[in-house]
């Protein structure tokens, strides 16, 4: 059964699939091409030759391959690339791709018609090019002067491009200025004495041996300087075609540095060449962009021939030539803007007394009245004439991304009275279209009176009185229809709308509003970045959201959490027949599990936010407490910083090490400590790695905070009684401050130095020890 032939797409796929496996391995490139050269051949389709010259011109130009691989794959690929361009009717896409992988292939042919590597010939397995190589001990290199064959190629393919350079499209001709320029690197004398032992890439004149039987060196530096003087001759006859100029400029630079020989023609044509020629003509947009391109071309070649070389002889006639173009070019924009500015005065020379006002700085938009009929919203927004204009599609043609881009830059030019009579404008048509379509009442519309000033007679026609009105209106087809239509007989002017009142919330529908509102809030919250200046902090009376920076952010939440519902928290809502209660979990503390969270995902960066909200939590059932003492009606005052104070330590705990100080930080800035709090520390001895940070930040407070001194004391011995691998430490802090303790544990006695007693197991232990 016959193989199904594959569609166009389904090959060029394929073809991708081998190109993607050349640029993962190199080593690929030569089975490649072999494979697909009869593909890509003259006699087949537009599409595969466009993908096959692409591919060549990709390879030969890739600095991957070895250069002694190229020389190799270029003997292969020679007499396909010569079809391609022998072709008159060949495809304009395929014609550029294989002038440019001839531009990569022609110093490779130049390096070896003279010498090849050795090694590049074990690889080679076309038949034409199986050679018998002499031994040689001390030569890795060999003459090919035999091989005339690729020589005429290469030289049939030279011949084509330079003979379609000046007719044929001007994509194909800048790759043809950049194929000369190939040439005449490779055809002139390098810089390099030794060109086997300098850069392999230099290739030039220097590789060819005198009295070579193929290359003939004098002929070939002829052409080359043939080649420059035509490839000069866009700048030398001023030309005005601002792609091959730029084209041609920017091949003079690898010139100049790579053959210093050709530099004094190359900067000669440049000093005589004037880039701002077009400013003889008449400066229209197109002309502007020309010369803008064209002068900032020439400019950013010298400038960069000069830094690359500071001590060139030519330096100084750079800098000069650099200075005469920077003040030809302001001088030109300077006249342009003055002959705008007369030619807006002349404008008014007809009149007996010239105008000394102000002339608007950009046209006022000619705003003309929209047609009867339908109207697209394209329409009503536009207001030019242009035909063009108004049928092109931006969707299609731009970008979104341009467009608003284009959108927000002309918006923010715009004069604000041009904008305001477009914006009126817009208005008014919206207005005429909104009145043409309303209904006609046939209640209210006017008589069919035909209107005719000059025969005018009042008492031939006659007018309905209310009493006709009336008899209309009850004659009407339904009694819905007419208290619909029927207009207010007291006037003609609209009545009152009332929008409907908003669906009511119950208190759980309200808490997940809030709670919504919360979490945007926290997403806001996040994306704010610390302040690169600590300020001071200003206290439990700070304004809140005063500088809406992150940490003001921080006091609208947690005053939201602790302020916003205090004193709710146990109220209820009662009525004859039922009792409303408050939600199950209320908005504060939503906000303040969100809290929570948000200050364990980072403790360590947000240590400062907890502290503030325990402290606003402190501050809040400080306030309640005595607002219920001076109550006449008892209630419970639920205590809030305790219970999210522990619940705080006991997320940090797990991920605390030997050498954290956050513990430190956080127990000394809260603003209350109790017996709770503490004995929640001591647990941390349960870990003998996390002995110390307990007590390094237990001693901490007896040190630094004189009113917890005694409970951080008793906390401290009570972790020498409990846990036996903290007592080195903790014995050492309790002999300064209490060494009553200690001495009464060694001796077996009853009383502690705070005169607490001492059971006998602890004096037992201690006597052990």
């Amino acid at each position: 059964m016959a193989t199904p032939q594959l569609s166009v797409t389904d090959q060029i796929r394929q073809l991708e699939g081998a190109r993607k496996l050349v640029l993962s391995d190199v080593t690929y490139y030569p089975q490649v091409i072999q494979a697909t050269l009869p593909i890509i051949g003259p006699s087949s389709q537009v599409e595969f030759r466009r993908w096959g010259a692409d591919f060549l011109a990709e390879a030969f130009a890739t600095p991957a391959v070895a250069p002694s691989q190229k020389e190799t794959l270029a003997l292969l690929v020679l007499e396909t690339l010569k079809l391609l361009v022998e072709d008159p009717s060949q495809d304009v896409m395929v014609l550029r791709s294989v002038i440019q992988a001839a531009a990569s292939i022609y110093p490779l042919a130049v390096r070896w018609i003279p010498f090849v590597d050795r090694a590049a010939m074990s690889i080679l397995s076309y038949p034409i090019l199986r050679l018998r190589i002499a031994d040689s001990r001390y030569s890795t290199r060999i003459n090919n002067s035999y091989d005339t064959a690729t020589w005429e190629r290469m030289t049939t393919i030279k011949a084509r491009i330079l003979r379609i350079w000046d007719t044929a499209p001007l994509n194909v001709r800048i790759c043809c200025i950049k194929f000369a320029q190939r040439v005449v690197l490779a055809q002139t004398q390098s810089v390099n004495p030794e060109p086997r032992r300098g850069d392999p890439l230099d290739i030039s004149l220097a590789m060819i041996p005198p009295n070579h039987p193929v290359l003939d060196g004098a002929a070939l530096e002829a052409e080359a300087s043939g080649l420059l003087d035509r490839m000069l001759g866009a700048l030398q006859e001023n030309s005005s075609d601002v792609l091959i100029v730029d084209a041609t400029l920017n091949t003079l630079s690898i010139l100049v540095r790579m053959r210093p020989a050709t530099s004094n023609r190359i900067l000669n044509t440049i000093f005589n060449f004037n880039p701002l020629k077009l400013a003889n003509s008449p400066l229209t947009p197109k002309n502007k962009v020309i010369l803008r391109s064209i002068e900032k071309t020439t400019r950013m070649l010298l400038m960069h021939l000069s830094r690359r070389d500071p001590h060139n002889p030519q330096v100084g006639r750079i800098q000069q030539y650099l200075e005469r173009l920077m003040r030809s070019r302001a001088e030109i924009y300077d006249e342009s803007s003055r002959k705008r500015a007369m030619a807006e005065q002349a404008d008014g020379s007809n009149a007996k007394r010239q105008k000394t006002g102000t002339l608007p700085s950009q046209p006022q938009p000619e705003i003309t009245p929209l047609k009867p009929g339908p109207h697209t919203l394209a329409e009503i927004f536009t207001f030019t004439n242009n035909e063009g204009v108004k049928n092109f599609n931006v969707s299609d043609n731009v970008p979104a991304s341009l467009a608003a881009k284009i959108s927000v830059t002309t918006i923010a030019r715009l004069d604000s009275q041009f904008l305001d009579r477009a914006i009126n404008g817009v208005r008014d048509r919206l207005a005429a279209l909104w009145e043409a379509n309303q209904p006609i009442n046939p209640e209210t519309a006017p008589l069919d009176v035909e209107e005719d000033e000059d025969d005018y007679e009042p008492d031939y026609y006659a007018a309905e009185d209310t009493e006709q009105i009336l008899n209309k209106l009850d004659s009407s087809p339904t009694e819905e229809r007419r208290e619909l239509q029927k207009p207010p007989l007291d006037g003609l002017s609209l009545p009152t709308f009332h929008l409907p009142p908003p669906p009511t919330l119950n208190a759980d529908q309200a808490a997940k509003v809030g709670q919504g509102s919360v979490t945007r809030v926290f997403s806001t919250m996040k994306t704010l970045e610390d302040p690169a200046v600590k300020k001071n902090k200003a206290g439990i009376n700070r304004l809140a959201a005063s500088s809406y920076d992150r940490d003001s952010w921080i006091t609208v939440i947690t005053r939201l959490a602790t302020r916003s519902s205090a004193g709710l928290d146990d109220v209820s809502v009662k009525d004859e027949d039922s009792q409303v209660s408050l939600p199950a979990t209320s908005l504060s503390d939503s906000i303040r599990e969100t809290l929570y969270t948000y200050v364990l995902e980072e403790f360590r960066k947000r240590i400062e936010v907890a502290v503030s909200w325990l402290s606003e939590e402190w501050y809040n059932d400080k306030v309640q407490q005595r607002a219920a003492a001076s109550s006449s009606v008892s209630r419970d005052v639920p205590a809030h910083y305790e219970k999210w104070a522990l619940r705080l330590l006991d997320g940090i705990f797990p991920y605390l090490h030997a050498q954290d100080k956050v513990l430190t930080r956080f127990l000394s800035e809260l603003p209350e400590l109790n017996t709770g709090i503490l004995s929640r520390v001591k647990t941390l001895c349960r870990d003998p790695s996390l002995v110390n940070l307990c007590l390094t930040s237990l001693y901490y407070l007896v040190v630094m905070r004189p009113p917890v001194r005694e409970l951080a004391l008793d906390t401290i011995q009570d972790i020498w009684t409990d846990y036996e691998d903290s007592r080195p430490v903790a014995a050492k802090y309790l002999q300064r401050w209490r060494p009553g303790f200690l001495e009464a544990a060694q001796q077996g006695q009853g009383v502690a130095g705070n005169g607490t007693p001492v059971d006998a197991t602890t004096a037992t232990v201690v006597a052990t020890t």
